[in-house]
């Protein structure tokens, strides 16, 4: 006996944050619209997350503003008062799962037990299959499939305007590659030193690149890039604290390579199919790790989780992390020019 595959003609999809978390969804909602193409997509996001995806086609977005407090939630049911055939709610945190109630829909999809938590699992009515050891991406992907799907291939459609594009185009040189080095995550920790990122610009540039720092507009990453460029041997172009999300997203493209930490540029650079070198020490790279690029990650969250747990990645939670402040020290630059080096040899960049 067949079953029969549910038609979605409402899909509503919750993932509030953050950068790099709502760039891997893009690609599984692009892959329901194609699959889904009558279907109207209504996506809870948050304020930040908007400015850069807040364009997609064909997608509705409702914003929603956490520092409104209890507020938000108001809002949210006043901006959703239907009813959505489906609920694919893609975020485990308390917040998300309290939008996640007060959002009607007859089918609410979440994560599996071994990824809930903070009254997720109360929060809907039906869970993904279990995916071992997935990349972020790929639990999203399982969305996708728990609402029939097929399987598919990693693909991103972002919209930029043709302004930002004449823009980022500008900040390359005709006759050099470009590396971009986005140096700063949200948290200080997760920074690799800026003696360090200095060291690899000045060996970029000895390689006949042009090196662009990049990043926000937040005294961290505004002091962490004067760091760098004080230590630099060479002139680099320091654009931190200079561009829109979607400028960034342009020079990202650009780029023909780029060099970040566990942040939010790495998973855009990856949606513009640009090689990223990830630098990883306080969470698994094969979790978070910039997706098309996994070999080309220099990390030390092995050596740090078997240090302070005395495990294995296998042996522990999937996600598990590892803490403390100085921890990306034991990232060295010789392994990082190593990897540099690699790169641009695989990828014909010189």
């Amino acid at each position: 006996m067949s079953s029969v595959v549910p038609s979605y003609r409402s899909i509503c999809i919750l993932r509030l944050s953050a950068i790099g978390d709502v760039c891997h969804a893009v690609a599984s909602v692009q892959a329901i619209q194609q699959y889904y193409p009558d279907a109207k997509i209504t996506w809870v996001i948050g304020q930040v997350e908007a400015m850069l995806i807040g364009d997609l086609p064909n997608v509705k977005f409702i914003i929603f503003n956490k520092k409104q407090g209890l507020a938000a939630y108001k809002k949210l049911r006043r901006d959703l008062p239907e009813t959505f055939d489906v609920l694919l709610h893609m975020q485990v945190a308390l917040r998300a799962n309290l939008a996640a109630m007060v959002i009607k829909a007859k089918q609410k999809i979440g994560f599996n037990n071994a990824l809930s938590k903070e009254l997720h699992s109360l929060a809907v009515n039906k869970t993904i299959k279990p995916v071992v050891q997935p990349h972020v991406y790929d639990g999203f992907k399982a969305f996708t499939a728990a609402i029939g799907v097929p399987d598919f291939q990693p693909k991103w459609q972002i919209p930029i305007s043709q302004a930002d594009k004449t823009w980022a185009a500008e900040q390359k040189s005709p006759d050099k590659p470009l590396f971009v080095i986005a140096a700063a995550a949200s948290k200080a920790e997760r920074n690799w030193l800026p003696e360090r990122y200095a060291e690899l610009a000045d060996h970029a540039v000895k390689q006949g690149f042009n090196v662009i720092l990049s990043g926000g507009p937040t005294t961290m990453e505004t002091s962490l890039a004067t760091a760098i460029i004080k230590n630099c041997q060479v002139p680099v172009t320091n654009l931190v604290g200079q561009t829109t999300l979607k400028q960034l997203l342009a020079l990202l493209g650009e780029a023909d390579l780029v060099l970040a930490p566990d942040t939010g540029p790495a998973h855009m650079a990856v949606t513009q199919q640009t090689p990223v070198i990830g630098l990883y020490a306080h969470s698994n790279p094969a979790r978070t790790g910039p997706y098309l690029y996994l070999d080309y990650v220099v990390e030390v969250y092995h050596q740090m989780l078997q240090a302070q747990f005395a495990v294995s990645a296998a042996q522990a939670k999937w996600g598990k992390r590892v803490k403390g402040e100085n921890l990306m020290q034991a990232i060295s630059v010789d392994r990082v020019i190593k990897m540099f080096d690699r790169v641009v040899q695989e990828n014909n960049l010189k």
